[in-house]
């Protein structure tokens, strides 16, 4: 493992937002991985996008180590720690979470590729130092992102921001009453921040990231696959799924996955071709409601599909490795 404090001291109308033929679209990872499940298969889907060229993983709201380990592991077990890993700000969210028992042995001295002690400084050098645009994906709440805008702001202009955040006709489960969403509400402030930077925003709400599953042949088809990717997703899984049914908890393990927020927000970062997409202006109230308003800062939002069984099979088949 090479140890460093940094790396060396309006979105588009069409359907698909590849780069140039021949390219690929750089991103940074920013994610709470080590919550919910959703970010560890986002990670995997990530990875197995040959559309996206993974910069950085950085993870954040705390739990630094923790999410450290989870990253470090999974790409290594992916054959790919020749992506960076960043250790997010400590935000008084001490201890592990319920993927712990995946990374108990792991140990983050011995990661083969590199590992930023402070996060935030190499988010900011991976955006400043790229010959072209950045997408940062942000699948948690944000406050590495808020620090980095407000220590280099210039990183605004060279890059723009995908989010998997807010809630803004439909809330989770496809209710009809939008909800004041986990990765906005956990810290406002900070996606007040980050929404109204001077840089293109793109977002999936619950409207859309919220109605995603794998069930059936999808769910079979990577719970089968012998893929690094997969199988290390299905790991995760079900240690956390162990962890859940010690709280009472009943996680459907055997025959389908959780709602997978987060994938949405990385498929967002190469194509929009099955959802339906709207520019409107979005403001973030005290409670953490995405509330539309005129005269807010316009957002890129995915605000229904146009064919989510295609997405989900899509989902499946990148992530079990077909």
């Amino acid at each position: 493992m090479a140890l460093a404090a940094g790396l060396a001291c309006s979105a588009p109308e069409a359907a698909d937002m590849q780069a140039a033929p021949g390219q690929r679209v750089p991103v940074i990872l920013d994610t709470d991985i080590g919550d919910d499940i959703d970010d560890t298969w986002a990670l995997g889907f990530l990875l197995r996008s040959p559309e996206l060229d993974l910069k950085l993983v950085v993870g954040d709201h705390g739990k630094t180590l923790y999410r450290a380990k989870l990253l470090a592991k999974f790409l290594e077990t992916a054959g790919r720690s020749d992506v960076p890993v960043g250790i997010g700000l400590d935000v008084n969210r001490h201890g592990d979470g319920l993927q712990a028992a995946w990374v108990a042995d792991y140990n983050l001295n011995k990661y083969p590729g590199r590992i930023y002690v402070d996060g935030v400084r190499a988010l900011i050098e991976t955006i400043m130092r790229s010959p072209a645009p950045v997408t940062v994906i942000a699948i948690g709440p944000v406050p590495n992102i808020k620090a980095a805008l407000a220590l280099e702001p210039r990183i605004a202009e060279k890059a723009r921001f995908v989010g998997m955040h807010g809630s803004v006709r439909r809330g989770y489960g496809g209710s009809k009453d939008p909800a004041a969403e986990y990765n906005v509400k956990e810290d406002v402030a900070a996606c007040r921040d980050v929404f109204s930077a001077e840089w293109p925003v793109v977002i999936t709400p619950l409207d859309t990231c919220g109605l995603v599953h794998l069930k059936g042949d999808n769910y079979r088809r990577v719970r089968e696959s012998v893929s690094p990717v997969a199988r290390a997703i299905v790991e995760n899984y079900k240690v956390w799924s162990d962890s859940n049914a010690r709280s009472g908890q009943n996680i459907p393990f055997e025959t389908q996955s959780t709602t997978l927020f987060d994938t949405v927000a990385v498929y967002l970062a190469f194509s929009e071709r099955w959802l339906r997409m709207e520019e409107l202006g979005i403001r973030v109230d005290e409670r953490g409601f995405t509330v539309p308003d005129p005269s807010a800062k316009k957002i890129r939002a995915a605000l229904d599909w146009t064919d989510r069984e295609a997405f989900e099979r899509f989902l499946s088949d990148r992530v079990a490795g077909n």
